[in-house]
């Protein structure tokens, strides 16, 4: 038997940065995916290694299941998500060091240690070939590392007594409630190693799908009513998330009064955008009036997003284009780069959409359009050739 999982990336539709300050943020996934494909060995396969392929980097690695075994003090195989000890992850940062990764794609390491971390704890060390790719580009603030380590989280659980799948299904399998939760935790467990200390917000809207509100360390999960599609325009410029936050913060103690009122306005954005993504919407006219406040919305939040000092010249050369298209547009994410959001209404023409993504290909930029607020990760199952 073999197993696929896909797992949704996201976007966050407001309230970034001003979470980080007690604000309401709001994300939703999008419908492109990170796939994941396990082929677990049998004896006729006459193989002991552990393989993991990656596909879109061209990247392959392999470990002898004996080396893997001669590594760990003990099986960290666990029926329950469980963090990766201090001397575990020096285990496994000897093991990815031997791999020589080349400089240019190093930034790949803390995404190998995790799957060697959620792969042995989840299967032990049994001998497998995992091929990954993904609709995602790396690092644009999609979710890539979330998706990836939802859509494994999956496909190793599917084959173990933790979860309930029928594995005769045909066709993409979803996951019960109870079986997400676990495929959640497990998916954090693998953020935590590749980020430090992950939010919870990336795994959580690729685990369960929707439309996630998260406000003080709290989680709500909300289905919408709407379907919208977005334009994501990625810059290819990187950001450091790190050095922007901390940006915000020094902004808000120079000016904590003004910071303060802008944080609240985009609590408010963020639960006024929350009703209308939930309420019925029973004709076209009533699409139109939501769209567009939500693209009023947008509008707004950009304009706060702007003031707290996290654009960037690539992200306002993004925005003035689709202006001259009057669509409306935002960051997503750190800012500083990264992707920016656009609302492409239902009754907006195919025509326009195709100019405003070749003038934004025409100045480098990477352009896609994607559902928001679908399902979250599933399986496939297959009998092996």
């Amino acid at each position: 038997m073999e197993v696929r999982a896909r797992a949704p990336g996201k976007i966050i539709l407001t309230g970034e940065h001003a979470v980080v300050h007690g604000s309401t943020a709001v994300a939703t996934s999008i419908d492109l995916y990170t796939y994941v494909f396990v082929h677990f060995s049998t004896p006729s396969d006459d193989g002991d290694l552990l393989t993991l392929q990656l596909k879109d980097t061209a990247l392959e690695f392999s470990w002898p299941i004996s080396r893997i075994k001669a590594a760990f003090p003990e099986s960290v195989l666990s029926c329950t998500p469980t963090s990766c000890s201090v001397e575990v992850a020096k285990i496994i940062a000897a093991l990815v060091e031997e791999l020589d990764i080349p400089e240019a794609k190093i930034g790949i390491a803390s995404g190998v240690s995790a799957f060697l971390w959620l792969y042995s704890s989840i299967q032990g060390f049994k001998p497998a070939t995992v091929v990954v790719n993904s609709e995602l580009p790396l690092g644009s603030g999609l979710g890539s590392s979330a998706a990836f380590c939802v859509a494994l989280a999956s496909a190793l659980l599917a084959y173990t007594d933790s979860v309930s799948l029928d594995l005769s299904h045909q066709g993409w399998l979803s996951f019960t409630e109870k079986d997400l939760e676990l495929v959640n935790k497990w998916a954090f467990e693998g953020e935590k190693i590749i980020h430090g200390k992950p939010s919870g917000i990336d795994n959580t809207v690729s685990s369960y799908g929707n439309i996630i509100s998260f406000k003080s360390g709290n989680i709500t999960r909300t289905k919408s009513t709407l379907t919208l599609k977005m334009l994501i325009t990625n810059t290819k410029v990187g950001r450091n998330t790190k050095a922007l936050v901390a940006g915000v913060g020094e902004r808000m103690l120079r000016h904590p009064e003004i910071m303060a009122f802008v944080f609240s306005a985009v609590d408010s954005i963020s639960k006024e955008l929350t009703s209308i993504l939930k309420s019925p919407t029973p004709d076209e006219l009533s699409l139109t009036e939501k769209e567009e406040k939500i693209e009023e919305l947008m509008e707004m939040n950009q304009g706060l997003l702007q003031s707290m000092g996290v654009s960037h010249a690539t992200i306002e050369t993004v925005l003035r284009t689709t202006l001259k298209y009057k669509l409306a547009s935002k960051l997503t994410g750190a800012g500083g780069g990264g992707c920016v959001l656009t609302l492409l209404p239902t009754l907006l023409s195919g025509t326009i959409v195709d100019k405003v993504i070749a003038e934004l290909e025409s100045c480098g930029f990477q352009c896609f359009i994607a559902g928001i607020g679908g399902g979250g990760v599933e399986v496939n199952f297959a009998k092996s050739s």
